[in-house]
């Protein structure tokens, strides 16, 4: 009888102890119960990485997640003169501060993350969405410099830099390739960086920053819009039965679409903690940019008496970047036991949009 143990259990073989005897019966399968341990303890092994894994995972979403914090936008202004070698020019503070709110969204930690397919950017949702209402506020403001603030009048040419930069910031917010969101913002925020080369140094031709209540009051109008929009659907958390006021009033006026006299609005669950976190973030970068416009615009405000009435609203915005202190965004109803984290915001949000109405019409009319 052929008793030869096969190559391919030699090396289980010679791992069985010594005096190992297989039980009467075994009929062959003498070495299964060692194959199923080994099994055993390598599936025990990557358990443990995987568990490694996602506890990394966490780690890093828990660091990548934080907000970046609210800068000084005088002392910005300063450090970015110094650098490029810039002079003391109108203009200056608002164009460095856009160039430093575009700086912390690309190069933040964890760098720009909406577009990101990789974990742990891949499982994140709050961060893409503080971005998204970064870049809205960007986008707005590079498209009031380059068709408004930077010209004389409608009928002048535009800056080039400025046409070349607007466009750039108008990429898909999250867009991963062809082309990246990343490069395409990146060269926008160049073309912005030659444009106050123009403006503060010593490039050529000069370029302009005109501080005029008209130029502000348009930035002002998109501002005022951008704010609805974000406290419309932060209140709609808790859902809403409103009276259809699309019409604005006019029993004349007429819709491509059926509208109905009455509205059921709603947010849906998913989407809450992503138009909190889009508020945060357009609010952050909206905080720098009027703290800017009213040093480049203080000769305008003052002639108005609208100084004050600026600094209320930046005021108002800077409550939005309270810490929060619950580990994910509360929605409880209006008068529930638990706080509503989306109705807070819109509360603040609301308050500063009526500021902004207020400011522009008294720069209109004042």
């Amino acid at each position: 009888m052929n008793n030869q143990i096969p190559d391919s259990d030699k090396a289980v073989h010679d791992e069985m102890p010594a005096d190992y005897k297989a039980e009467p019966g075994d009929g062959g399968n003498r070495y299964k119960k060692k194959r199923a341990l080994t099994l055993r303890k390598s599936w025990r092994w990557w358990g443990v990485g995987l568990a490694l894994f996602l506890a990394l995972q966490v780690l890093l979403v828990m660091f990548f997640d934080r907000e970046p914090a609210l800068f000084d936008v005088q002392v910005n202004a300063e450090q970015y003169a110094k650098e490029h070698q810039w002079r003391d020019v109108t203009g200056v503070t608002s164009g460095a501060a856009f160039l430093e709110i575009t700086d912390v969204l690309l190069n933040k930690p964890g760098g720009y993350m909406a577009n990101d397919v990789m974990p742990p950017f891949l499982l994140m949702d709050n961060m893409p969405s503080w971005e998204f209402g970064v870049v809205i506020q960007v986008r707005d403001f590079v498209r009031v410099m380059r068709n408004d603030i930077s010209r004389s009048q409608s009928q002048s040419e535009e800056d080039a830099d400025l046409a070349d930069s607007d466009p750039k910031f108008h990429n898909d917010h999250d867009k991963w390739i062809w082309p990246a969101t990343e490069g395409r913002y990146k060269s926008g925020r160049e073309f912005f960086t030659r444009y106050m080369n123009r403006l503060a140094g010593s490039a050529q031709p000069p370029a302009e920053f005109y501080a005029r209540t008209d130029n502000l009051v348009v930035w002002l109008n998109l501002v005022e819009k951008r704010l609805g929009s974000l406290s419309k659907r932060l209140s709609a958390s808790v859902g809403e039965d409103r009276i259809n006021t699309n019409s604005g009033g006019d029993s004349t006026a007429e819709s491509a679409t059926y509208q109905p006299s009455e509205l059921q609005v709603k947010t849906p669950w998913l989407q809450i903690d992503n138009n909190f976190y889009e508020a945060r973030g357009s609010t952050w970068a909206l905080i720098h940019l009027l703290k800017a416009i009213e040093v480049d615009f203080k000769g305008v405000l003052e002639k108005k008496n609208a100084l004050v009435s600026l600094r209320q609203i930046i005021r108002e915005l800077e409550a939005t970047q309270d810490s929060i202190w619950t580990p994910m965004i509360l929605n409880g109803s209006g008068f529930g036991f638990f706080a509503n984290h989306s109705l807070v915001m819109a509360s603040y949000i609301s308050r500063a949009n009526a500021g902004v109405i207020d400011l522009r019409q008294l720069l209109e009319d004042g």
